[in-house]
């Protein structure tokens, strides 16, 4: 929906009868602002098959109850399209984000006065738990209210199908349309949240639901007696960033055979405001300081970090007398080539096993995969990608899965859910320390055996931000450039260009221009989906570390001369 006059739009948002006092108080600030106004109401936030994005801030085009609401009652009308729709209903979880449990509940209200059941986690949980209990549940959709890693200022609503992946470009385009077709006010349903509850509509999911996830996320462990052993003198420092981690990670560590855990205390409490760090991601090395602290003040070997809702991991390491942040990538490839090394000394590496990354991510997967007669299959960007590959196979048969992974610290493995999971990712990095320690070597030593092995490869990905109402404008006009005007080099030479939207990938259409490089590096170029950036990802392939280093500086510095 976009508003033909913002200013209309704003007018009556401040005359309707049924916006609650301190959204009125907060529009009433901006009353001078036309910047601020066109900002907020000239459009909705777009729908698309990651739900939505944005500031928690009155107007269309951020998250607050209204446009929540909004959402849902679109959500609810395509769900009573199906026959059984409204009577298998939807799961809805939440993370700690500020009002995240506000908008769990806004958006049950709204289902159950369509007449659509819900079931509703009491409290926060981990992001792939609600992918995990769409399935087990039989639900026809799930909701989850979060905002990943983004800063505290955010917030999201993501919605899963059947499956328990997020929603298929063409479900998320009919939701969308839905959504467009009624009005925020005025076609809205509602109800008390007490009456769907008394009248069977809404089912809070108490506790005892987890043993079922657990049990799932367990069955994905490769420990044996002899790294259990080792597990039992490796010493993990834990933060779940003030999230939804905070319960469930430390247990999978205890059932596995760590008692040695660490927590940084004071990021344990859930806290949508995350007072401790500036930002809440586990990909960015600030985000660890304290974590890092506590582990050179324990001699930890490993730190194991997830994000607020639980659904990225990231990992530091000890490097002899320092601690060093794995990449997703590094991270990747250490959890895959333990799978397939476990997998082969238990004789249970399928003939078709196949492991599925991103495009933007490490070729030296791809490298460990050859190697070892596995599959690697590449997909876009987007971990449904990797979910929409599970559930293919599990009707073709033609492959099995055994890991999927993105460079953004986003990991899983087995099928039972169809989203990232830090908490088997949590698991088996501590399994990765525990089964180089019981060889006698660190979790570095065992990264640097990879590299000797398969070949010295070097990620990194650099963010250019854009500002200012017209952010996604300027990003398309690179874009535009770059197809216009194709550089000839990025540092070495460009020696071929793919172009995910108009070349035949065997991919769909997407936004993404991949340079493949002289020496065998590549750089890939995307404008995010959630946020106003454009991504460089560059992967080298070098005989050193150093030289590797050495390539990828000079592709970053030729890149700056494009994107900045």
């Amino acid at each position: 929906m976009v508003s033909s006059d913002y200013r209309a739009e704003f007018n009556r948002w401040m005359s309707q009868p049924s916006v609650d006092e301190d959204t009125i108080i907060e529009l009433s600030t901006i009353l001078m602002n036309e910047k601020e106004k066109k900002s907020r109401f000239s459009g909705m936030m777009k729908f698309g098959t990651s739900g939505l994005r944005g500031l928690m801030r009155a107007g269309l085009n951020g998250m607050n109850v209204y446009t929540v609401r909004h959402a849902t009652q679109g959500l609810a009308s395509y769900i009573l399209r199906f026959a059984d729709g409204a009577e298998r209903g939807v799961a809805i979880a939440f993370d700690s984000r500020n009002n995240s449990e506000l908008y769990a509940i806004e958006s049950a209200c709204v289902l159950a006065a369509n007449g659509i059941k819900v079931n509703i986690f009491s409290s926060l949980r981990p992001t792939p738990e609600l992918s995990f209990a769409v399935r087990e549940l039989n639900a026809i959709a799930g909701i989850n209210i979060t905002a990943s890693h983004n800063p505290k200022e955010y917030n999201g609503y993501k919605v899963y199908w059947e499956d328990g992946a997020q929603l298929s470009l063409e479900a998320a385009e009919a939701v969308s349309d839905a959504i467009a077709a009624c009005d925020i006010f005025e076609d809205v349903r509602n109800m008390d949240f007490r009456r769907g509850v008394s009248e069977g509509l809404i089912n809070i999911i108490d506790d005892s639901f987890d043993e079922r996830y657990v049990s799932n996320v367990l069955a994905q462990s490769f420990i044996t007696d002899e790294t259990r052993e080792a597990a039992g003198n490796l010493k993990v420092v834990y933060t779940p960033f003030h999230g939804a981690g905070y319960r469930l990670v430390p247990e999978v560590l205890r059932r596995i055979g760590i008692t040695d855990i660490v927590p940084v205390v004071e990021q344990m409490v859930p806290d949508g405001d995350f007072p401790t760090v500036k930002s809440p991601n586990p990909e960015n090395t600030e985000g660890f300081a304290l974590a890092m602290k506590y582990a050179a003040d324990n001699d930890a070997d490993i730190v194991i970090g997830t994000d607020p809702d639980s659904d990225r991991c990231g990992a530091v390491i000890r490097c002899g007398d320092e601690y060093r942040v794995l990449s997703g990538n590094q991270m990747g490839c250490l959890m895959l080539n333990y799978i397939i090394e476990s997998r082969r000394a238990k004789g249970n590496l399928p003939s078709n096993a196949a492991a599925v990354k991103s495009i933007v991510s490490t070729k030296l997967a791809n490298r460990i995969c050859e190697a070892n007669g596995v599959t690697m299959v590449e997909v876009l960007t987007g971990f449904k990608f990797i979910g929409e590959k599970i559930k293919e196979w599990e009707s073709s048969g033609e492959y099995e899965f055994i890991f999927g992974f993105e460079e953004s610290i986003g990991f899983l493995a087995g099928t039972y859910a169809r989203d990232k999971d830090a908490v088997v990712a949590a698991m088996l990095m501590a399994e990765v320390a525990a089964f180089y320690k019981s060889k006698g070597m660190s979790v570095y030593d065992g990264l640097l055996e990879i590299y000797e092995k398969y070949g010295f490869y070097n990620e990194t990905v650099k963010s250019y931000e854009f500002t200012g109402f017209d952010a996604q404008e300027r990003m398309k006009g690179i874009m535009t450039g770059l197809r216009a005007e194709p550089p000839c080099s990025l540092g070495p030479a460009v020696t071929g260009v793919t172009d995910y939207l108009t070349d035949d990938t065997g991919l769909p259409s997407s936004d993404v221009l991949s340079y493949s490089l002289e020496g065998g590096s590549v750089a890939i170029i995307r404008p995010s989906g959630t946020e106003p950036k454009v991504k460089l990802y560059v992967m080298t392939k070098a005989s050193s570390i150093a030289e590797g280093e050495e390539i990828k500086q000079r592709i970053v510095g030729a890149a700056d001369e494009l994107l900045k």
